[in-house]
Order: C-alpha cells, then sequence, then structure tokens
C-alpha cells in the first residue's frame, strides 16, 4: 500500500470510527449525562449535538497545534482551560441569539466542559495526531454523538407526543406514553438501543 493509500485508510477508518465503531454512546458510553437528560424532544438533543461538534472541533484543532508543546504535568489543565473557552462561547451564542434553547438546556452546556468525550479526543487523538486527523476525528465523534443523541430523542417524542419538531406524525388514536418524556423513558430507550447494538455488533463479529 502505497503512502497516499495508506493516509486515505487512515482517513477514512478515523471518520468511520466516531459513527459505529467507537460511538461515543454506543460503544464508549460516554457523555450519559446529556444524552439522559437532553433526549425528551429532538430540538433540544440537536442544540446539544451542534454545540458538542463546534467544541470539539475547535478544542481538536488547537490542542493539536500545541501538542509538541504540551508538558505532561500540565496537559489536562490546557485541555480544560481550551475546552472551557468554547464552551463559553457556545454557552454565550445561545444565549444571545437562542435564549429560549438556552433555557431549556440549562446547565448541560456549561457542563460540556467536563464532558468526557472532549477531554477523551483531546487526549487520545488531538495532543498526538496532526490537525487533519483531529479534525475528521473531532467530525466523526461529534456527528455520531448527535446522531445518537438525536435518534434517542427522536424516538422519545414521538412516543410521549406523537409529535416530532412539532408535526404529527402518529394517528389520532394513538394515546401518548407520559413516561417516554419522564427520566425513565431516557433509562429505558438507551437500554433497549444498547441491547440492539451489542446484538448487531455480535453479529459482526
Amino acid at each position: 500500500m502505497t503512502n497516499s493509500n495508506a493516509k486515505t485508510s487512515r482517513y477514512g477508518q478515523t471518520l468511520l470510527a466516531g459513527l459505529w465503531r467507537e460511538n461515543p454512546v454506543f460503544r464508549l458510553l460516554l457523555g450519559m449525562c446529556p444524552t439522559l437528560a437532553v433526549t425528551a424532544a429532538v430540538k433540544p438533543a440537536l442544540t446539544m449535538g451542534c454545540c458538542v461538534i463546534f467544541v470539539l472541533l475547535c478544542s481538536n484543532i488547537i490542542v493539536s497545534l500545541m501538542r509538541n508543546l504540551l508538558k505532561p504535568h500540565l496537559r489536562i489543565l490546557m485541555f480544560t482551560l481550551t475546552i472551557a473557552t468554547f464552551v463559553t462561547i457556545a454557552d454565550l451564542f445561545l444565549k444571545a441569539f437562542v435564549p429560549r434553547m438556552s433555557e431549556m438546556l440549562g446547565p448541560y452546556v456549561p457542563l460540556i466542559i467536563v464532558n468526557c468525550i472532549i477531554i477523551c479526543r483531546a487526549e487520545a487523538c488531538a495532543s498526538k495526531n496532526p490537525m487533519l486527523v483531529s479534525v475528521i476525528d473531532a467530525l466523526s465523534m461529534g456527528v455520531g454523538f448527535t446522531v445518537t443523541l438525536c435518534f434517542l430523542a427522536g424516538i422519545r417524542e414521538l412516543l410521549s407526543t406523537g409529535k416530532i419538531f412539532e408535526a404529527q406524525l402518529m394517528p389520532d388514536a394513538f394515546v401518548p406514553w407520559a413516561a417516554m418524556s419522564m427520566p425513565v423513558g431516557a433509562f429505558i430507550t438507551l437500554g433497549l438501543m444498547l441491547g440492539l447494538v451489542n446484538i448487531v455488533a455480535g453479529k459482526k463479529a
């Protein structure tokens, strides 16, 4: 395999990792707090996912650029400060332009600072790889996380209200499952999805 083909293969594997093989929620079980807390409806789940993509992308770029300057005893501090900067930007943006959504998400946007997904990618990828690989990794993990949140939120919102994005999808005779909008609905939906993913992964293996 030529050097060019090897690089292309590496980029492809990195891109696909976050979508399935190393999906943050279904395979690595990271970011469980927002996964359970903001998936009662698709809108807040999508907003949270976009915030995570933004923070992941920006922090991975900065960490990758300064990777050769990082000292072992300071790296976690530098990761946290970098992440906190972009989380603050995302939080202030929501408060300024989407105040209703900011209020709905509450403390979960600021808590992205300590989201294990962000710190994990900074440590495992961005601090050891050039910028292009770090960007692909951030997009892969961020999109994988966002798709997972939206998928779970879609199931919960549909079963609890009969709607998605305020569009009526279920027939008038449908009886909403109130429990799906509660914490118990988040645990049940996530548990069933994890079981399904494990079954599919086991068959592929």
